[in-house]
């Protein structure tokens, strides 16, 4: 289960004198300038060296908790300040930046566009080895590809003529603009987004050699009984920059519903099944063949908590049914009143690019599957197909609340699929062909529309964000195999127990074995969860004020397959992000992105560095640990 929207925080309108215009389409920012500078090698490269630092950071995160974020406007933020630093002959420009953007988050996204957060790691959990990195690679960049392909058509209804807001695209071109006008300010924040990377980075690095850095042992320290059972039920203090800088972002209602997720599913189901006998012992197990005669506590508690999530996103997925139906309808009305699909802006993406891109992407799709996955190609060919309706969907969704429903959209499929074959590696790959184009195509309008705000060329976004992805896949499939290497991503007893993977493959694995592979009384369990997950959305549609209040069915039963101190830690961040709200507001509104980014980042990265040292087998200079 993903998350690609960016959390960003509010853009200062231009300034006067920022190149703003009085155009009679009030979406224009920006006019640019004759000759103005804006596909060049210095703006592409920046933003994928920027996406490599994104991207590793969504990997660690998303293995994580489930979780990943956005890279554009990290990447608008800190291309700006790289080069009012070394300050270059040619002036960098705002569509440079729109550019270095556009490659970030195209290479920040491959995380859950290449399923190394969900489709690939479930692909392991249900016992089916791991493709070589250059399948995975070949993989990951054909079924991106086709997401940006699905999203290419969609833009002149969605961007030009409908002006949905995408609330990430549009706080991207005003934070553009902003820099532009106030450099100092931009600046500013990237230092400080900066210190805190490196401040994270060291930490993380540190954590390896001196593990009660982030895993105090405090029921040790302070001889309490009481919290050493709490640390058995993995109720303890952890401190991981990462996820306390999550906590900034997604806030006190989404971390108060981890918090109390975990409450429910280790403190009370969890005690409950154990008791009873249906979880075997405290520790989790994932769910191979032969694995329901040793069910742990996480073996139980993890499928009510994969059915909160599931009826939180599907009942989500069926009260946005306009959506779905004027995401249909809306683009072929709009041609037919137009009299064709003609575009007249020269700098338009023609459409032989986008139509010799998708059959190219389409082919290698169907090709991989066959070959590495054994999909047979006609279940492919329909994969692809419902993809581009369903990225249709996201795109629309995207664009209307900043909402990409990935993991609504991969349930769906799963679901579908798993009516047509009985193979585990069928039903979580043509999901992760779905899963992507969602992914990508979502990304790429976002992108589409700061571009459109800052009159930047469509065809340059679309070769930036093809050199995005392509780098974005040669750095981030290594980064998934360095980090299986060291930590086996997914088990029982790792760092990186992949939540979202571990939800796609109980689905897969209720839909191709049956309900009778489930430990006892889990179907019970799960009956409960999906409707306590479907009834949020719907409390949530008829009464709106209690929106605020209601807890995130995806965060409450995500804690139920993470442990707990995970949970803890991410409220805690939530509670400071608060604490300095409410103390300093105008400082927290400056810089509360750039902590947060900063944080997310340098774990990212130390945890590539912490990974190696791992498979070197350096030894930690003291023991002890999460």
């Amino acid at each position: 289960m993903t998350t690609t929207n960016d959390a960003t925080p509010d853009a200062s309108p231009p300034a006067p004198d920022s190149g703003a215009t009085d155009a009679a389409d009030s979406d224009i920012l920006y006019t640019p300038q004759p000759g103005e500078l804006q596909l060049t090698f210095r703006a592409v490269a920046t933003g994928c060296v920027l996406g490599w630092i994104v991207v590793a950071g969504n990997i660690y995160l998303g293995l994580t908790i489930g979780w990943t974020v956005g890279g554009s406007l990290m990447a608008a933020i800190l291309a700006f300040a790289l080069f009012q630093t070394v300050r270059p002959r040619d002036p960098f420009t705002v569509l440079e930046c729109n550019i270095a953007q556009t490659a970030g988050s195209g290479a920040g996204t491959m995380a859950s566009a290449a399923g190394l957060v969900a489709a690939i790691p479930a692909l392991k959990i249900a016992g089916h080895p791991l493709p070589a990195y250059w399948e995975l690679a070949v993989w990951a960049l054909a079924i991106a590809y086709l997401g940006v392909m699905f999203a290419v058509p969609l833009r002149r209804q969605y961007v030009v003529t409908e002006k949905l807001k995408f609330p990430t695209g549009t706080a991207v071109a005003n934070t553009i603009m902003a820099m532009f006008a106030t450099a100092g300010e931009a600046v500013a924040k990237a230092r400080v987004l900066l210190w805190f990377g490196v401040g994270a980075f060291a930490f993380t690095i540190g954590t390896h050699f001196i593990p009660p850095l982030n895993a105090p042992p405090l029921h040790e320290w302070l001889g309490s009984a009481v919290l050493a059972t709490a640390a058995a039920w993995t109720f303890s203090l952890y401190l991981g920059p990462m996820l306390f800088g999550a906590g900034f972002l997604i806030g006190p209602r989404v971390t108060g519903s981890l918090l109390a997720g975990a409450i429910v599913g280790w403190g009370l189901l969890g005690h409950w099944a154990k008791s009873n006998g249906w979880a075997l012992a405290p520790s989790p197990t994932t769910i191979h063949d032969g694995a329901t005669d040793a069910w742990g506590v996480r073996g139980w508690i993890l499928w009510p908590g994969v059915a909160i999530m599931v009826g939180d996103a599907l009942m989500s997925l069926a009260l946005s049914w306009r959506t779905f139906v004027r995401a249909l309808k809306r683009p072929a009305v709009a041609r037919a009143a137009s009299g064709g699909d003609a575009e007249v802006d020269p700098e338009a993406i023609p459409n032989r690019w986008w139509t010799t891109g998708l059959a190219l992407a389409s082919v290698a799709t169907i090709a991989m599957a066959h070959f590495v996955f054994d999909i047979p190609a006609y279940l492919s060919a329909l994969a692809i197909a419902l993809s581009a309706v369903l990225a249709n969907v996201a795109v629309r969704s995207t664009g209307e609340t900043d909402i990409n429903p990935i993991g609504g959209i991969g349930k769906v499929t799963q679901m579908v699929f798993g009516v047509m074959s009985d193979a585990p590696a069928a039903n979580l790959m043509t999901a992760g062909i779905a899963g992507a184009g969602a992914s990508q195509a979502g990304d790429m309008m976002q992108d589409l529309k700061t571009g459109y705000m800052l009159g930047a060329s469509p065809r340059k976004q679309f070769k930036a964000q093809l050199w995005g992805i392509l780098m974005g896949a040669l750095v981030a499939v290594p980064m998934f195999y360095v980090f299986d290497a060291a930590y086996d991503i997914g088990a029982d007893d790792s760092k990186l127990v992949a939540p979202a993977a571990h939800a796609w493959a109980a689905v897969s694995m209720v839909m191709t074995r049956g309900l009778d592979a489930l430990p006892p009384h889990a179907v019970t369990a799960m009956v409960i969860g999906l409707a306590f997950g479907a009834i949020i959305p719907v409390i949530r549609k008829i009464a709106p004020r209690t929106a605020p209040y209601l807890p995130s069915g995806l965060a409450f039963g995500i804690a139920f397959i993470v442990h707990a101190y995970y949970s803890i830690c991410m409220f805690l961040g939530a509670m400071v992000a608060v604490g300095w709200a409410r103390m300093k507001p105008e400082q927290y509104k400056r810089f509360v992105f750039a902590v947060a980014c900063g944080l997310i980042a340098g774990e990212g990265l130390g945890g590539v560095v912490n990974a190696v040292l791992t498979i070197l087998n350096v030894q930690p200079l003291v023991g002890g640990g999460h």
